[in-house]
């Protein structure tokens, strides 16, 4: 079915109450483990119907933020999604105290009951009207940045067309995209700054009131991390600091030279060669046309899977204007269908991110077969390693996209994963000292990111540019305002995602077919179990990240580019 064709209706709350509490009965007062799945079968479903209706009415609204049917039905959803959040904390509580865990375990496994665990923790009735607020608040963000209508190049842009700009030949160009982009976060910089104050504080009193100390372990616990915590991502982004850091240095440097400008200033840093940037050889159909053969080629598993997405209007790939920025993959449960959002802007990072989504969308259909709804995908840094992986994955047939420039290509997309890196666990260290100190005021905030760049970014020179020099970059990822500490999941998956890189070069086919089952693994797995049964090492090991780092090295100096 066509993702036009799928159904869309409210749901009723009442009615979505009665059912789910009639079966939650059910499960309580079962007297054997058979009667118990019997009853939690039928509360996967009503789950399923009222998620895919959540999700159905997010996608078509951030396709089109004008479309006033479904602004309507998000805020719905803002106002409706922490009241379900209670009811399905009412579930995770009789499944932890079932009299059935020994047969739960050995059915389900460990996961399913740490995960009910921890969502029992970050959640009572107390914080439900925060929640709410939380949800407007976030909504709040996404609308501002969306509302970006910037006068360029005798056309009206949003965000995500500058792009192309950005990366122009002529230098000056680049400059006039960065400062007409970087103008609209700017001028509206008190704005962003007072969400996202409210943001702090409000996540800050509902960690008080569920008990935690600040709101730094309750993100972790939202984030269903069951088998790590920030000492270890602490441990982790010192190693980045250490190892990956002087290599990036050390690649910035090589640019600089390479491209030949006078200083190298932040609006260079897009420009990579003098001859231009790496571009798809066309347009946006061209590219699907041309992703058929490539996904055929990997696999024909991949293969299938791409022509499924593709007769059943499953992505949303054009920029334009009212469409919210961003990408993400979104699944359907009842339809048994991924949903890919994104917005192509002409540049090489269009193939980048259709891999990318591509990578999640298979492994939500790779593990569809999970009735258990928290196993059709897993805690988001494992999420992202199937992205990740997917753009190394496909490197040999980055030529169907890039003719002659597919070289320059591979180098700039190695150089960047490694590249990103520190700016990610930046991010991170950021956001810890954010909830570590709530009252801090937005200059405090904006100081302590100037310090991060410092450390992390030590090439960036903002050429003087006042509001960038004092700390604002951060207002434009978004990730820091919807989703409190996912962004170090990138990072660690890009580590994961390298390691697979390097199997590819040594064995194509085992590296798919290891790749291939931890997607069929979903969720039912920890980060770091998943990452074990990959036969990936995990990036907390000591001596992980100086491992990739060194084929890194290694490679670039045998296919270095002048």
């Amino acid at each position: 079915m066509k993702f036009s064709q799928f159904a869309y209706k409210r749901p009723n709350l009442n009615e979505v109450k009665v059912s789910f509490n009639k079966h939650l009965v059910q499960f309580k007062e079962a007297k054997t483990f058979e009667e118990q799945e019997v009853a939690m079968s039928s509360i996967s479903m009503i789950r399923s119907e009222f998620e895919s209706m959540a999700k159905i009415a997010r996608t078509r609204y951030t396709i089109n933020t004008a479309d006033e049917f479904y602004k309507k039905e998000q805020a719905f959803m803002d106002e409706n999604l922490p009241v379900y959040q209670g009811l399905i904390k009412t579930f995770y509580e009789a499944l932890t105290t079932s009299a059935f865990q020994r047969e739960i375990e050995e059915t389900h496994g460990k996961q399913l009951l740490k995960l009910a665990e921890l969502r029992v923790k970050t959640y009572s009735d107390e914080v439900l009207e925060d929640l709410k607020l939380e949800n407007k608040l976030t909504s709040e963000y996404v609308n501002l940045v969306a509302s970006a209508k910037i006068e360029f190049d005798g056309r009206e842009l949003t965000l995500a067309q500058f792009a192309p700009y950005m990366q122009s030949e002529k230098r000056e160009t680049r400059h006039q995209a960065y400062l007409a982009g970087g103008a609209f976060f700017s001028s509206h910089e008190e704005r962003f700054d007072e969400i996202y104050d409210k943001l702090v504080k409000l996540r800050t009193n509902i960690a008080h009131k569920l008990g935690y100390k600040s709101y730094v372990q309750l993100g972790y616990d939202r984030m269903s991390r069951t088998d790590y915590n920030a000492a270890d991502v602490k441990v982790f982004r010192d190693q980045v600091r250490d190892v990956i850091v002087p290599l990036c240095t050390e690649l910035k440097n090589k640019q600089h030279e390479r491209i030949g400008t006078p200083e190298f200033y932040y609006y260079d840093e897009t420009f990579e060669f003098p001859d231009g940037n790496p571009k798809p050889q066309g347009d946006v159909d061209w590219i699907v046309e041309r992703a058929q053969s490539v996904f055929q080629e990997l696999s024909d598993e991949t293969g299938r899977f791409f022509a499924f997405m593709t007769e059943n209007e499953l992505m949303d790939l054009h920029s334009k204007k009212g469409k919210a920025a961003g990408g993400y993959c979104t699944y359907f449960s009842t339809y048994q269908s991924p949903f890919i959002f994104t917005n192509f802007n002409g540049s090489d990072n269009d193939i980048r991110v259709l891999l990318h989504e591509i990578g999640h969308a298979y492994q939500m259909h790779a593990s569809r077969g999970y009735e258990v709804p928290e196993y059709q995908f897993p805690t988001l840094e494992a999420c992202e390693i199937h992205s990740m992986s997917m753009e190394f994955l496909t490197y040999p047939s980055m030529k169907d996209f890039f003719e002659g420039d597919t070289e320059k290509y591979l180098y700039s997309h190695l150089t960047g994963a490694v590249e990103f890196i520190p700016y990610g666990v930046a991010v991170d260290e950021f956001q810890h000292f954010v909830y570590e100190n709530p009252d801090a005021t937005p200059q405090e905030r904006r100081q302590e990111w100037s310090r991060l760049e410092k450390i992390y970014l030590p090439h960036r020179n903002y050429a003087g540019l006042e509001y960038l020099e004092n700390g604002g970059f951060w207002h434009r990822q978004g990730h820091i305002y919807k989703s409190p500490f996912y962004y170090i999941d990138y990072t660690l998956a890009q580590i994961c995602a390298l390691q697979f890189w390097k199997r590819s070069r040594e064995d194509q086919a085992a590296a798919w077919r290891d790749y291939d089952r931890l997607c069929k693994l979903g969720g039912s797995l920890a980060f770091t179990e998943l990452v074990k049964e990959a036969g990936l090492t995990s990036p907390f090991h000591a001596g992980c990240v100086e491992d990739v780092v060194q084929e890194v090295r290694s490679f670039l100096g045998m296919h270095a580019l002048r």
